[in-house]
């Protein structure tokens, strides 16, 4: 994907088109990478979803919020987010990098897209690097329920499978890849009584259990939704 696909899905346009191409440089290519934008990137984007979420939910007290935005900024939801725009296919790397994969590690894929935020603001200011993350968020935010987003993943599919009298997930590790200190975890998240199998990957174990827990919840509460209309 070149760079102007990009600015064309995160709806801005750069003034300074050098900091999107820093922003998409990973540390294997050069010097000039990525990871003080991501550092920056990192403390915009709490700061705009902290204001988005107190703006859009003024009833939930400081504890849930904080929550609710740990649960957005954390490197699962970036890697998904940052997958979504296809950015792996626009990092520069190292030959080693890339041959090794790093176009689609989770992590690479989150420390870009902070480093994106990032590069948004240097470029024009809080303001509109909030809007650009409220655009790239969108999904999220639509389908946000501050309720069941207080808690994980896995334990809000146990308590809405037990609450139906149906028996916990099973979660498999079906594959591990790359090097010993950038592993990659794949994992299944199995419903037997549903038939539904959803696979999640992530840096750890947990990590990649969570996004299967994640994906298999929205199976399940989807299935339900169609049993109901049955």
């Amino acid at each position: 994907m070149t760079n102007d696909a990009l600015r064309d899905r995160l709806g801005y346009a750069f003034r300074r088109p050098e900091l999107l191409r820093r922003a998409l440089t990973h540390r294997s290519f050069g010097a000039d990478h990525n990871e003080r934008l991501e550092f920056l990137g990192d403390a915009v984007l709490n700061c705009a979803i902290a204001s988005i979420l107190y703006r859009r939910f003024a009833a939930i007290p400081e504890g849930e919020l904080s929550r609710v935005r740990a649960s957005l900024v954390n490197a699962e939801t970036l890697a998904r987010l940052g997958a979504s725009l296809d950015l792996g296919s626009a990092i520069r790397f190292g030959e080693g990098e890339h041959r090794s994969g790093g176009a689609t590690r989770p992590s690479i894929l989150a420390e870009a897209l902070e480093a994106v935020f990032g590069a948004v603001f240097v470029d024009a200011g809080f303001d509109i690097a909030s809007g650009v993350i409220e655009s790239v968020y969108a999904a999220e935010l639509a389908n946000l329920d501050p309720a069941a987003l207080s808690k994980d993943p896995k334990t809000r599919l146990q308590e809405w499978l037990q609450a139906r009298k149906l028996a916990v997930p099973e979660y498999i590790v079906m594959a591990t890849t790359g090097e010993a200190h950038a592993q990659t975890f794949t994992v299944d998240c199995r419903i037997p009584a549903l038939s539904i199998v959803a696979s999640g990957t992530g840096a750890s174990r947990r990590a990649a259990e969570q996004v299967a827990a994640t994906a298999a919840y929205a199976m399940a509460v989807a299935r339900a939704g169609i049993a109901s209309h049955d």
